[in-house]
């Protein structure tokens, strides 16, 4: 997949920032990556492993967005910005991508709109059409007038594909900032935030004070107040980072008399220093405040506010609601004021975990990788073309030919962490809009998991036995909870995977939903789980259970016995035709393994669900609604077909 990235910063480097960490993310996943940048070059951004193409560059004065000047300072005119423009589409020409992403716009950016729009224009004429997103922040400033607002909503409905949000809507819902209406909220797409910093060893121990002012002259303002600061109280022990687009002069005089050391330059090593800092100050951009969630390191945030700015403000006092910051707004700042909210943030225990996504970047890949093969499906260039399927849409409309449908779930064992991969697997299932069952291993759940799943639409989770441990003797098939334990035992394991994963796991998440390890349990467990706070099962087909909902797998596309990749599709789909054909009462239910999915078994995993819910027999289960109803007979006896092709995953 080929990707251009267009961004254009016009006060800090961090649109720059964000825009080449994702266009990096992408890249390092295999696909040829163009940045095309039309701010002034920031020494600090790296552009390893993509191609860039700058453009003339564009400013601001303070914070004048309206009036854009060019490198020299001087107002940017009609031959500048034509020139941009024809740059910007001739690098689309050359580069051929499948998918185009502008980053801010539409939703700001409004005097470069001329240069954006003839981008997604060209975009939109190429045969085949590429895919054109948005990439916008957790927050945007949103116009007090009314019609430009409406003038973004109608730009996303017929120009955009998907706008991706790289934010958590468990710490800021992007309605927090933008009025969105319904058919853009329908577009939007959370990835988490976007983190393309090194992890950062633990610090032994912290000390001193690190004060950071963003990239740009924005932040003078709190480097003066932080060396006056310093120079009344030095025992504090301070060091002051000062962005490279500050001027040289103006960083001399904010540094007369300090002590050698305490004032320099923005370093790249800025997130080993911040992880062992005690303290940190500075304003509250984006980049900051990813680098403070991931550092977990104490914060006295003064938010930029001037020129009736919002979006750090909004940011800083959502992170102070949860205890991660103190806000000193700009307008109190003082040297005094700093160093007594210095005072009062050190004095409080150290922050703990605080559950907010940072997996933006390889989120934002899985998502566009997603859309991309949708786009490939529809124009017949994927494996939903293959002649095999037209068998399924036969059988399917036999079924809505005598007024019937046939019902559709997906579940998906063995989750016990985030990562690519389940990124993958929730990018593909919320494309499509299906609700996912995701079976969580309760005594292996990390921490990556919950904070994945706030983010997550449409995932229920369901306790997926204990640990995971074959307890079955040798020479038998292989079970955590089969019927040659003692009841008393698996009992005790059925309760405290249920009670670990309500420890773990987000309540808006978590189904009582039981579903046993490698599909087998005793049929004595099945009847107690109901006391014991369950209220379904799901396995493979069989009987019902007085007081639980039954949902089981059907089709499981990976050869577990054999090569452990994609099992012979001819015969799944066969098997699949015979159980629509014999039972079309009966729920289909795709069973998937995202963590030990190669191509091939994802390669058909996409086309099934893509040529499943492009039939209107289908109809999608709605998993809590099922759940939730009264236990009732969903199973009757399971077709050959069901039971002899999910046995093979034991």
């Amino acid at each position: 997949m080929r990707v251009l990235i267009a961004v254009t910063h016009l006060l800090g480097a961090g649109h720059l920032t964000r825009a080449a960490a994702l266009a990096r993310a992408f890249a390092a996943a295999g696909h040829e990556t163009v940045l095309v940048s039309g701010g002034v070059p920031a020494p600090m951004v790296r552009p390893d492993g993509l191609r860039l193409v700058q453009l003339p560059p564009l400013r601001i004065a303070g914070t004048d967005f309206s009036t854009l000047l060019d490198a020299d300072g001087h107002a940017a005119g009609p031959a500048l910005l034509e020139r941009r423009r024809a740059l910007m589409v001739e690098a689309l020409a050359d580069f051929e991508p499948d998918a185009v992403v502008t980053e801010l716009f539409p939703f700001g950016r409004r005097a470069l709109a001329p240069e954006f729009m003839a981008l997604v224009e060209a975009a939109r004429a190429r045969r085949p059409r590429p895919l054109v997103l948005a990439s916008v922040r957790d927050v945007l400033v949103a116009s007090t007038k009314p019609q430009r607002v409406a003038e973004s909503h109608a730009r996303v409905a017929h120009l955009y594909d998907a706008v991706l949000v790289h934010g958590d809507p468990a710490l800021i819902p992007l309605e927090a900032s933008w009025p969105l209406d319904a058919p853009t909220a329908a577009k939007v797409r959370y990835t988490g935030y976007v983190d393309d910093g090194t992890a950062p060893a633990p610090a032994s121990h912290r000390c001193s004070v690190l004060v950071a002012a963003g990239s740009g002259p924005a932040g003078v303002v709190l480097l003066r107040a932080a060396a006056d600061a310093a120079r009344q109280w030095p025992d504090l022990g301070w060091r002051i980072l000062a962005g490279h687009g500050v001027p040289e002069a103006a960083l001399s005089e904010i540094g007369r008399g300090l002590a050698p050391g305490i004032l320099g330059r923005a370093r790249p090593d800025y997130r080993a220093l911040l992880a062992g800092s005690a303290l940190s100050v500075s304003q509250c951009g984006y980049n900051t405040a990813v680098d403070l969630l991931a550092t977990g390191t104490p914060a006295v945030l003064v938010p930029f506010e001037a020129g009736g700015e919002t979006e750090q403000r909004l940011r800083a006092e959502r992170l102070a609601a949860r205890g991660l910051a103190r806000v000193l707004p700009e307008s109190e700042l003082t040297p005094g004021t700093l160093v007594q909210a210095i005072a009062a943030q050190g004095a409080l225990p150290a922050p703990g975990a605080h559950r907010i996504d940072l997996g933006g970047a390889a989120r934002s890949v899985a998502l566009v990788e997603t859309l991309h093969e949708g786009e490939r499906r529809r124009r017949g260039r994927s494996l939903s073309a293959d002649p095999a399927f037209d068998s399924v849409h036969r059988a399917l409309d036999a079924v809505a030919a005598r007024g019937r449908r046939v019902r559709l779930f997906w579940r998906d064992d063995d989750a016990v962490a985030g990562g690519p991969d389940l990124d993958r697997l929730i990018g593909l299932a919320e494309h499509h809009g299906v609700p996912l069952l995701l079976a969580a291993i309760p005594a292996g759940i990390e921490a990556s998991l919950p904070r994945r799943l706030e983010a997550a639409v449409g995932v229920s989770v369901a306790v997926h036995g204990l640990a995971h441990h074959n307890h079955a003797p040798s020479g038998e098939k292989r079970a955590e909870f089969g019927a040659h334990r003692p009841l008393d035992s698996l009992i005790a394991d059925a309760a405290a995977g249920l009670q670990i994963a309500r420890q773990r796991l987000p309540a808006a998440s978590l189904l009582p939903v039981f579903v046993p390890p490698w599909n087998r349990v005793a049929p004595d467990l099945t009847a107690a789980l109901p006391d014991l706070g369950y209220r379904g099962l799901s396995a493979v087909p069989g009987p019902s259970i007085p007081g639980l909902r039954r949902l089981d797998a059907t089709l499981d596309p990976i050869d577990w016995r054999g090569s452990r990749s994609l099992s012979d599709p001819e015969a799944l789909l066969r098997d699949l035709v015979a159980d629509i054909t014999r039972a079309p009462e009966r729920p289909l239910g795709l069973l998937t393994h995202h963590r030990v999915h190669d191509e091939a078994v994802w390669g058909f995993v996409r086309a099934l669900v893509a040529n499943l819910l492009g039939h209107p027999a289908i109809q999608v289960v709605d998993l809590r609604e099922h759940f939730a109803a009264p236990a009732m007979d969903m199973s009757a006896t399971a077709s050959k077909s069901q039971v002899s092709q999910i046995a093979r995953t034991g």
